[in-house]
């Protein structure tokens, strides 16, 4: 686990990681994910871009392919609040990225699970992913991977709860009724399979499930427990999210 003083290291820390795993290994995609924790992520991410020669940043623009963990099933790209939209305002349009270089599953597909089977097998094709990006849920989710959920758990359309909802609903005008009520989000099957595992943690109100998800037995109640199986698991949070570890009995490993 790396500790940092605040969400900006921590960002700061990520984007360092998503940079090298890029130049590491350019023919595996990255995994990334959404959400308020990562807005910081993907800013120091451009700018230390920026601060790279030309030649490496012609490189990492040309050689970039991304698969987001998740999509709201109802949203389409042209709508704001998708995770799509999300993307092309932070990565692809700041980066002169393609479209086809940041994929997401579909979130208008006619028939949402074979589209989560389709954009399985696309990441399958394409090799898997090298490094996966992750932020914890509340309730323990990874993705859109709601408890109970098993560490096989493949792609999939599923049934956001209500706790996630109600986490999400800032983008939707503060009402959880208005956040789509599915999604289709990489399993659990695929986010174990990555590479290498990089979960970013802020914040106090993550502090508790961060604890629960590192020291408890895994199980399908909390989703992210099941990261711990991963050999090459990095946690990068701040001192906030580790209030727990630093308040409570038990190792900060």
């Amino acid at each position: 686990m790396l500790a940092l003083a605040d969400a900006q290291a921590v960002a700061a820390a990520a984007a360092e990681r998503l940079l090298q795993a890029r130049q590491a290994q350019p023919q595996r995609p990255l995994g990334l994910a959404t959400g308020r924790t990562m807005v910081p992520v993907y800013a120091a991410l451009r700018q230390q871009l920026g601060r790279l020669g030309s030649q490496q940043q012609r490189q990492i623009r040309a050689d970039w392919l991304s698969f987001n963990l998740d999509e709201y099933v109802g949203l389409g790209p042209h709508d704001p609040r998708s995770f799509k939209a999300f993307m092309a305002g932070q990565l692809q349009a700041p980066l002169g990225l393609r479209p086809e270089q940041v994929l997401l599953p579909d979130g208008l597909a006619a028939d949402p699970q074979a589209e989560a089977r389709r954009y399985g097998a696309a990441l399958a094709v394409a090799g898997g992913v090298g490094l996966q990006l992750l932020g914890l849920g509340l309730n323990g989710h990874v993705g859109f991977n709601e408890p109970p959920c098993s560490a096989e758990a493949p792609c999939r359309c599923l049934t956001l709860s209500a706790a996630t909802r109600t986490q999400n609903a800032g983008a939707f005008g503060g009402d959880p009724e208005a956040v789509p009520a599915q999604a289709i989000t990489l399993g659990l099957a695929e986010i174990l399979a990555a590479g290498q595992i990089l979960l970013v943690v802020t914040g106090a109100s993550k502090a508790a499930i961060l604890k629960r998800a590192l020291q408890e037995p895994p199980c399908p109640e909390i989703p992210a427990s099941w990261l711990q199986h991963h050999p090459r698991l990095e946690v990068v949070a701040d001192q906030a999210a580790l209030g727990a570890f630093l308040q409570g009995p038990g190792p900060c490993r």
